[in-house]
This record gives structure tokens, sequence and C-alpha cells, in this order.
């Protein structure tokens, strides 16, 4: 019975109320205005009549699968719809001679395929030929960058279209959808409404599960009383963040994070970190990011950040969570409050360019270590001054190679630590010239 409905666009009673508020049509899709409105390039796919193999890349519950549906309907082609979690090579098989003999017949088929990220390379490869051939046109829909998760030569072939998390205008339009279908608006104060919409986190599906149960609350005595803030948090449980930490939105978050960190916001910065510790990130992993994030972003403008970012490792190793995070975010907020550098950072870069270029140079004689009378026989040790008995503290030596000219790695940028170690080294250097000056 459940496929004499499929198969009509009719929806039992007893489905659930998101299939029953299907869009029917492409122009009741809400919230993919880019890609379905005027002027949109999927829009100017079915008006020209022909839909070519596609991508649609984006959240849960954004109505990638809806989409696809409708496209087909549209366009006057079968829809055929399996998901790559559920379906092997067998399925597949199935799916492309059911294909080529309806393309026999003057039919067009849209091969849905759910979760396509799932399938492993050789499997994406298998349906290059049938979209080559134009057996079927694929659209394939993912929550995982396709950059990262398809074959480049299934990329080539196909158009990827990024569908966006739905606002909270759009959102609210499947509300009123739903209290229309339901004949009766949900029981729930205007705080505890925008509460809900919230808590949907941009996904329509999972609103309007949640707006069902509302709905099934209403018709009971309980449901009397609208709902505030405080009772929906007691009968809706609060939603897990979309956050993988194997996945593209693990990389975006820290990205996000490092950045704000260089960018010197406090407050961007505190926001990716609860948003990452929300999702469930290893709070280790992030204190290894912050102690990056002083050796390569702040350095010796403020020495102090590296031991405030290992300070906070520490903390949490010895509290733990939740009271150890605290110390995370007071290393956060100390490093993009801090004076920023990369001068130590690309001050080593150069070095180690110049040691892969210059091999094995043994140091100057009078630094080399003398332990023996031989080697001070061979001038080990040879006129070395101790540079703190100097007058100056300085003694301008040379500590480069014979065979090498004096380079100069280091070039504080003048902030914060540095300004002060900048002053030092141009004095030192002054001194040096004078030294080799004199010498001459």
């Amino acid at each position: 019975m459940s496929d004499l409905f499929e198969a009509s666009g009719i929806h039992p009673p007893d489905a659930p109320l998101a299939d029953r508020l299907r869009p029917a049509t492409l122009g009741e899709v809400v919230g993919q205005d880019h890609l379905l409105g005027d002027g949109g390039p999927i829009r100017r796919m079915v008006e020209a009549g022909r839909l070519g193999s596609m991508i649609l890349w984006g959240p849960p519950g954004t109505g990638k699968t809806t989409i696809a549906r409708l496209l087909a309907q549209a366009a006057g082609y079968q829809f055929q719809q399996i998901s790559a979690v559920f379906s092997g090579v067998a399925d597949l098989k199935k799916a492309f001679e059911a294909a080529r003999m309806r393309r026999a017949a003057g039919q067009s088929t849209l091969l849905f395929v759910d979760e396509i990220h799932r399938f492993n390379r050789a499997q994406q490869d298998g349906f290059l030929p049938f979209v080559e051939e134009g057996v079927i046109t694929l659209v394939g829909a993912t929550t995982e960058n396709p950059s990262f998760e398809l074959n480049g030569a299934l990329l080539s072939r196909s158009q990827v279209f990024v569908l966006k998390r739905l606002d909270d205008a759009a959102l609210d339009q499947l509300l009123i959808r739903a209290e229309a279908h339901e004949g009766r608006t949900l029981p729930l104060t205007p705080e505890a409404r925008q509460a809900l919409t919230a808590l949907a986190d941009g996904d329509g599906r999972y609103l309007l599960t949640m707006s069902e149960v509302l709905f099934d609350l209403a018709g009971t005595a309980a449901g009397d009383i609208p709902l505030n803030v405080q009772g929906l948090a007691g009968i809706l449980q609060k939603r897990a963040p979309a956050y993988d930490k194997s996945r593209e939105e693990h990389y975006n978050l820290i990205s996000a994070l490092h950045k704000s960190v260089r960018g010197s916001d406090p407050d961007a910065a505190l926001y990716w970190l609860a948003r990452m510790l929300n999702g469930g990130e290893d709070p280790l992993y992030l204190a290894r990011r912050i102690v990056r994030m002083a050796v390569e972003d702040i350095g010796e403008a403020d020495p102090l950040s590296l031991l405030v970012a290992n300070a906070a490792k520490d903390t949490y190793d010895f509290l733990g969570s939740p009271e150890g995070e605290l110390a995370l975010a007071q290393a956060v907020v100390h490093l993009a409050t801090a004076p920023k550098s990369v001068g130590v950072y690309e001050a080593f870069k150069a070095a180690q360019k110049a040691a892969r270029e210059t091999g094995s140079l043994m140091p100057p004689a009078h630094i080399r270590n003398a332990p023996t009378k031989l080697m001070k026989s061979l001038g080990y040790g040879k006129g070395y001054q101790y540079d703190p008995d100097t007058p100056e503290g300085f003694s301008g030596a040379n500590f480069f190679p014979d065979e090498m000219e004096r380079r100069v790695f280091y070039r504080p940028k003048g902030e914060g630590h540095e300004e002060k170690v900048k002053a030092r080294l141009e004095r030192w250097a002054a001194m040096r010239a004078a030294a080799g000056e004199d010498g001459e």
C-alpha cells in the first residue's frame, strides 16, 4: 500500500508530518532561492527541459531528496532512488539495467543517490560510463565536502550545487505550513517558538518532527496552556550540534578558532572554542592547537604566551572537564589579545633553508670545543671571548662558519616584547660593524 501512495505522490495519513508536508513543486521549496528562484541554475535547467548530472551538497534537512524528486517530476524523468548506506554493487547493477531498459523505451531516468560520499572510489567510478552514455542523469546528495569525498572524474561530469542551512525565515515558513496543515497553532509562547526554531539549527525535517510532538501534546489536557521556553526544554531534548570530529566541520571550526586568535578577536575566538567543545571535541587537541598558535603567530612578541598555553594544557590535565576548559578559554583570550609576530617562525624557516644549502661546514675555530691538548694545538677555542665578561657584555665575534657570509634570519617585527629585542639587535649590529672596521 505504501508503494501506491509513493507512486501517486500522496502520503498515507499516518506518515510523519515532514513527509506529509513535502513540497509538491520546486516553487514550494524554502530556503534555496539561490538555486531554485528566478535565474537560479537549477531553475534554468528545468526551464530548458534538460537536466544535467549534479551533486547536491548541504546540511541535513535542507531539501536535497525533495529537490531531486521534484526535478524528475518537472522534467518528466523517471525517479529512482538508492542509498549508499544500504546499497551494494548488485543494487547498482539493477538500477543501471532498469535505466537502460527505460532509455530503450524512450524514458529518461533520474537516479538519486543519497549519501553518495559513502560509496568507495571504485563504486563511484562505476557510475561514470552510465553518466557519459546518458543512461542515467545522476543526482547525488551529500553532507560532506565533495572535493574530499568524491572522485575527481565523477565531479568533472557533474555540477556541484551548495544548499544553504535553512535560516529563521525559512524555518518559520515551515511552521506556518505545519499549522495550516494541522488547522491549529503550535502550543508555544512567542519566545518558545523562537527557541524551537533555534533548536532546529537549520534542519527543516528536524523542525517538523519536533512540531509533530508538540501538536500531539496540544491534543491533551496538558496542551491547553502554551509552553514557555522552560516548558519546551522539558519536552524536547537539546539537539547535539552538527559537528563531526573527523570531517570537514572539524577543520572549518579549528580554522575559524585559529584565525580569530591570529586576527586578535577574543570574542570570536571564544565563540569557536565553545562551539568545538559543545560538539565534543577533545580538549587536549584544542590545547595542542593553542600551543601551536603561541609559537606560530605570537612568538617573541609576547614570550609569555607559550607559557600560558602550556599552563592551560597542564591545568586541563589536572582538573579535567568542565573546570579545565576555563583554562583553555583563558589561554585563548591571552593569545588573541597578545601582540602578533611571525619573526621567529620566518627566521627558523630561513635558517633551515641555509642549513640545507651549506651542508657540513664546521664552526669557526674559536668556538669549537677543545677538551684535549691536541685540539688546543690545532687552534680550537683560540681567541674565544666570554661575552658576559666584556665591557658591553657583547664581543661582536663571528659565530658563523668561516666559509659562510653572515646572514640575518631573525627580523623582529617591533611589536610587544620584540620592540625591545629589535632595538637591542640593532645596537649589537652597529657594535659588530664597528668591531669589524677596527679589525681592518
